[in-house]
């Protein structure tokens, strides 16, 4: 993909606080979730590893130019080129582009690997068909920044289609604890940030279809995560499966950029 020509600005604090957070937890954090992660045989969504062919978010990916937009190790992306898509996997974390590196290699896949900041990418304008991603840029960097960057990127008719924490998790989520409860801990209005050792972002769902409508898409689906009975995880800490069967824990976005 062409970069654009954008003038350098300096980094937003919780983009550099972000970055550094991956730079220093990628090595532990791609160890302890490998066996979940690193499985390529299908597309895997979220915290219990849904399969794409059951949650059906993506659709027919061959010949697509698609951005994973905070790839990590780009297991998606794997995923994506062996499917026959033109993946190229974005993250902020250069130690995390390392594992990615070492992963695209092993899979014998080419996916191009790029090191950017979400909100100011250093691609041209329409150069994708398809912009995703799992708990990636969409959870990690401001919506008001990146929902606009999208839909830049994205040709008429394209889709971003992302995967993130639900408002439910959120305003569910007991501090003293450090989990997720039955009762509602915090407001659900106003919510737009969660700055902890790392920084997250949340809105409620009345202001994402706002923002997505003024930067030029329309919602096509919102598809909240429901593991099965007999799921498994690598991160049990993230909701106890009782409690994702009965709220949606997680939920995926699928908008599509108007001509």
């Amino acid at each position: 993909m062409s970069p654009s020509r954008r003038e350098p600005a300096r980094p937003a604090r919780h983009v550099r606080k972000n970055r550094r957070h991956w730079e220093r937890t990628a090595d532990a954090y791609q160890s302890e979730h490998a066996r979940q992660l690193n499985r390529f045989d299908r597309g895997r969504w979220g915290v219990w590893g849904i399969p794409e062919s059951r949650v059906r978010a993506l659709g027919d990916v061959r010949g697509l130019d698609v951005l994973e937009y905070g790839c990590g190790a780009a297991q998606w992306s794997i995923w994506l080129a062996r499917q026959g898509a033109r993946p190229v996997g974005m993250d902020l974390s250069a130690r995390q582009l390392a594992h990615a590196r070492a992963l695209v290699a092993r899979a014998r896949v080419r996916v191009p690997l790029v090191q950017a900041d979400a909100e100011r990418t250093p691609f041209a304008d329409a150069s994708f068909d398809l912009v995703m991603c799992d708990h990636g840029a969409m959870s990690f960097a401001d919506p008001y920044r990146t929902v606009p960057e999208a839909a830049r990127l994205l040709r008429p008719g394209g889709r971003l289609v992302f995967n993130m924490a639900s408002a439910w998790h959120f305003v569910c989520w007991e501090d003293e604890a450090d989990a997720v409860s039955e009762r509602l801990q915090r407001d659900y209005f106003g919510m737009r940030r969660w700055d902890e050792e790392s920084v997250d972002f949340q809105l409620p769902y009345g202001e994402w279809i706002r923002l997505f409508r003024r930067s030029g898409f329309e919602v096509l689906d919102l598809i909240e995560l429901r593991p099965p009975p007999s799921a498994r995880t690598t991160y049990p800490w993230y909701a106890p499966l009782a409690w994702a069967r009965r709220f949606p824990a997680e939920n995926i976005w699928v908008v599509r950029r108007q001509a």
